[in-house]
């Protein structure tokens, strides 16, 4: 709970983090429905891309500060837009 605001923080800031949590989310949703149907799976193979998926994750934000640094500007995420907002149109 302490760290929550933190973890939104960066999450917010860095949407890619967010769809590998999602992504790993999925996979291990996917793992505890095989084990209810008593399909055994090695945990390597739930650990393993886990752990690469954030390796390569911590990567690309690591080159993206470089890029920041070398550029001197911030480079801005991208953006989702709202599922529920209807776009603004102004009408003459």
């Amino acid at each position: 709970m302490f760290s929550a605001k933190h973890i939104f923080a960066f999450v917010n800031r860095h949407p890619t983090v967010k769809m590998l949590a999602l992504a790993l989310l999925v996979l291990i949703g996917v793992f505890l429905i095989a084990d209810a149907f008593e399909v055994k799976i090695d945990k390597t193979l739930i650990y393993s891309p886990m752990a690469f998926a954030i390796a390569v994750e911590a990567l690309n934000l690591a080159a993206k500060r470089r890029q920041e640094k070398r550029s001197g500007e911030p480079i801005e995420p991208v953006y989702l837009r709202h599922a529920y907002t209807k776009p603004t149109t102004t009408t003459p």
